[in-house]
């Protein structure tokens, strides 16, 4: 499984950013694919993840309302939508690959850098 992640950079606050994670080498039906971040100096956090097969959606409370995760079946892509963007959203963004009824994540991308300004 390889997943590639893109679409960081720097924004100010209150901007919008949408993050993609491209995913290739198998079929993603039994898999749950999410985001994940690292803030400078702490460990890393759940955001989003999204069930491929019928896209059901779960979000970390810091995130509710703000971000929105999809996913293009076509193009084996997930994003990450996120709007009203805040200073302490500043982290590295990675996308990762859980098989269905597994506990752990297997599969992870190489991070992509978000820097929000206040």
């Amino acid at each position: 499984v390889q997943l590639q992640a893109s679409g960081g950079g720097l924004v100010r606050a209150g901007e919008s950013l949408t993050l993609s994670c491209a995913a290739s080498g198998r079929t993603f039906t039994n898999y749950i694919m999410g985001w994940f971040r690292q803030a400078p100096g702490k460990e890393r956090d759940f955001v989003a993840h999204i069930r491929w097969s019928s896209g059901s959606t779960n979000y970390a409370d810091s995130v509710k309302g703000r971000f929105t995760i999809s996913r293009d079946v076509a193009k084996n892509t997930v994003y990450l939508q996120m709007d009203s963007l805040r200073p302490e959203d500043t982290a590295v963004y990675y996308c990762a690959a859980l098989p269905t009824g597994w506990s752990t994540y297997t599969d992870w991308g190489q991070g992509t850098l978000v820097t929000v300004s206040s």
